[in-house]
């Protein structure tokens, strides 16, 4: 075992050691500073100590508890009080924030290490308090990146794994899923169609496009189509489809981030996205920079996407809605591949094997509406649409955002 794994496994000991002791005293804390980014997988070189935040008016009590570790005396300020003590030669900061709740804080999130599970600062409190220009936000924003790179190639893994049969499934065969485009193009596109009935003649672009059943709608009332997908079997299906209603139809292959912009910027009048998309994102921030930057000026960008209540927060169970989550919560999640509930057990290869998983991040919509505002974006509307079935009266189901790239002067 090198030295540096034998520091990083003490280092991390210590936090837990740390957290075991406040466990033990029943004291509500939560791993904050750069130690809460460093045991994320976020490594940022300081000697900074280890710093745990924890219920204020606990702060007392536990200084007494951990006089045998060296706790010195605490230091006392109008908003904060605190103390330091030692633990397997690292400093462990403890400090309380006055007036506030340990427990109800947002933007604490639980994480698993090993068998003990820790409460830490989310990385997206450091990236909303964080100055754009300041070097620990690049590190998060290089760590956001590879996290993305990675996710990306399982989702690419999960969408290429029996997509194709599933859209059999759902759609029929390519022949008759384009009959049913044909017959009603405007009905296929639903919600959708009010905000991009002026796309005739209009470069429009369909990022996280699948199947292309919306993109190759608005090919039959006259825009000119672009679709970007991470999967060969999405693509191959779409094609089928567009053959079949003799429509051309350029179908990109690719992660939507790793677009070639020198292809692509300011080349289209509308880019669109619909249903559950959003949560493949880690960070929210490349795709709304990629979406300005696809736009022309004067363009418009509409997404329609599933209501964050009723993803994150509120369900129905018989006649009763609950809640089930926390709407705050900044987890990365693992949920089979959307595609797998348009398979059946009949279908080949699928009893040999689990259905594949991707990798999610759900996200509120003040955050989702921040990060499309923040790349230059001007918000035109917000539409939120309320769900259709009766026990689920009085929630939201979908939401629908559009904006507008400023024109050039």
């Amino acid at each position: 075992m090198n030295q540096e794994k034998t520091c990083e496994d003490l280092w991390i000991a210590s936090v837990l050691d740390a957290w075991r002791l406040l466990e033990r005293e029943d004291v509500p804390a939560t791993l904050e500073g750069m130690a809460a980014l460093r045991i994320q997988g976020c490594r940022i070189n300081n000697d900074d100590p280890i710093r745990f935040s924890i219920q204020w008016d606990a702060l007392e009590q536990f200084q007494e508890r951990a006089k045998i570790y060296g706790a010195t005396d605490i230091k006392r300020d109008l908003r904060q009080c605190s103390f330091i003590f030692n633990l397997n030669h690292y400093t462990i900061e403890v400090i309380g924030y006055l007036g506030t709740v340990v427990r109800t804080d947002p933007d604490r999130m639980l994480i698993s290490l090993g068998k003990d599970t820790i409460a830490v600062k989310s990385i997206g409190s450091f990236m909303r308090s964080l100055d754009a220009n300041d070097p620990v936000r690049s590190h998060i924003k290089e760590h956001l990146r590879t996290l993305q790179e990675s996710d990306a190639s399982q989702n690419e893994q999960a969408w290429n794994d029996e997509a194709y049969r599933a859209w059999i499934n759902r759609f029929g065969t390519p022949e008759q899923a384009a009959e049913k485009i044909k017959r009603d193009p405007e009905g296929k596109l639903g919600a959708l169609y009010p905000y991009l009935d002026d796309s005739r003649g209009q470069n429009v672009i369909n990022l996280l496009g699948s199947h292309a059943g919306k993109a190759l709608a608005l090919a039959l009332l006259g825009a000119k189509v672009t679709v970007v997908d991470i999967s060969a079997e999405n693509a191959e299906y779409a094609k089928n489809v567009a053959a079949a209603l003799d429509l051309p139809l350029t179908y990109i292959i690719s992660d939507v981030l790793q677009l070639p912009l020198d292809q692509h910027k300011e080349k289209y009048d509308i880019v669109f996205m619909e249903l559950g998309i959003l949560h493949y994102f880690i960070d929210l921030e490349p795709l709304a920079d990629l979406v300005f930057a696809l736009l022309k000026p004067g363009g418009r960008f509409v997404i329609q996407e599933f209501h964050p209540i009723s993803t994150k927060l509120v369900t129905t169970r018989g006649k009763r809605q609950v809640v089930f989550g926390n709407y705050f919560d900044q987890s990365l999640r693992t949920r089979d591949v959307a595609y797998s509930k348009h398979l059946n057990s009949a279908d080949e290869k699928l009893e040999k094997k689990e259905t594949q998983k991707v990798y999610l991040r759900e996200w509120t919509l003040g955050e989702i509406i921040t990060a499309f505002a923040q790349s230059g974006l001007i918000v035109q509307s917000l539409e939120e649409s309320p769900n259709m079935k009766i026990s689920d009266i009085g929630l939201p189901k979908l939401f629908t955002l559009v904006c507008s790239k400023a024109s050039q002067k």
